[in-house]
């Protein structure tokens, strides 16, 4: 189980209010909810391995140097290019953090990646085991896979209790997209329909079903782009002049969008295996008193057997 970090933890902080708080006030609702969500996940799932993947860098320099806007609504006005995060979300990262660490629940991060990028290596070079991938990130939908091991994401865009299980065939009949490239070709939809969400312009005129017709019709993005070059195909003559006038687009959107599968992931903890007790359990206790999250430890330590 590959577990998308900041996208969990920014879901716990909305979804949970700031009255939760520590002994102290400080606000605890994003530990509590981050660490009730690996509860519930590892009970649903029964992961034997299970990663928090980190955002070593959120807006990393070979994507930004291609496409200038990816993210860039997302910076905060501090200067100093950082994410904007609400203030009393940053210093809970640490303590979820702190609290993965005592547990003895691994994380892993890259060097210039996102978590995106160390959940596409770690999926890809995965040979044995069957991967479940969580997050409420629809770009992770690209990894999705049946070989050399069947490879799975687990949306959460709407919650734990709406969450949806995602494989190839189901995001080629969601998104229309050819089953048997339903990652890659998701991928190269998101391309071409574009996403606000990341700064992502796409190519004008071309929305969600238009890039999926298209990419059906044609077999894959770089087809299409040749076939726009060819007077003599298909491809309608608005959609044509705005894939050739989106060339440059095209060409650096790929490298921006593709979640890497070459990442150099670094690992907290010399096992990924479920632990079968607390790696520091002074320290867990610990934080159990100064945090006040003893009933979302209980729900931890439970779902993990100890």
């Amino acid at each position: 189980m590959l577990l998308d970090g900041a996208s969990l933890w920014f879901r716990s902080f909305y979804a949970l209010p700031e009255k939760m708080t520590a002994p102290d006030g400080r606000p605890v609702n994003a530990v509590r909810g981050f660490v009730d969500t690996i509860a519930a996940l590892v009970t649903a799932h029964r992961p034997t391995r299970l990663v928090v993947c980190l955002d070593l860098e959120w807006r990393p320099s070979f994507r930004t140097d291609l496409i200038p806007s990816y993210k860039a609504h997302r910076v905060s006005d501090g200067g100093d290019g950082a994410e904007e995060v609400p203030e009393t979300l940053t210093p809970q990262v640490d303590m979820i953090l702190d609290v993965l660490r005592c547990a003895g629940i691994a994380t892993s991060g890259a060097a210039g990646c996102e978590a995106d990028d160390v959940i596409g290596t770690l999926a890809f070079h995965e040979a044995d085991d069957e991967v479940l991938v969580v997050s409420g990130d629809r770009d992770l939908l690209q990894v999705v896979a049946d070989d050399p091991v069947p490879v799975r994401v687990l949306y959460v865009g709407r919650g734990l209790a709406k969450a949806e299980l995602m494989g190839p065939e189901e995001v080629a009949a969601k998104y229309g997209v050819p089953p048997e490239r339903a990652g890659v070709a998701y991928a190269e939809m998101s391309i071409l329909r574009g996403d606000p969400s990341d700064g992502l312009p796409g190519v004008p005129g071309i929305g969600e079903k238009t890039a999926a017709k298209l990419l059906t019709q044609f077999g894959s993005l770089d087809a299409l782009e040749a076939a726009a070059y060819d007077d003599r195909t298909a491809v309608p003559t608005r959609a044509r002049n705005s894939i050739r006038d989106s060339r440059d687009y095209l060409a650096a959107a790929r490298t921006v969008v593709a979640v890497r599968t070459d990442a150099d992931t670094v690992d907290s903890t010399e096992t990924d295996a479920l632990p079968a007790a607390p790696a520091d359990r002074d320290g867990l206790d610990a934080l159990v008193a100064e945090l006040g999250i003893d009933a979302s430890i209980t729900r931890l330590a439970k779902a993990l057997e100890w």
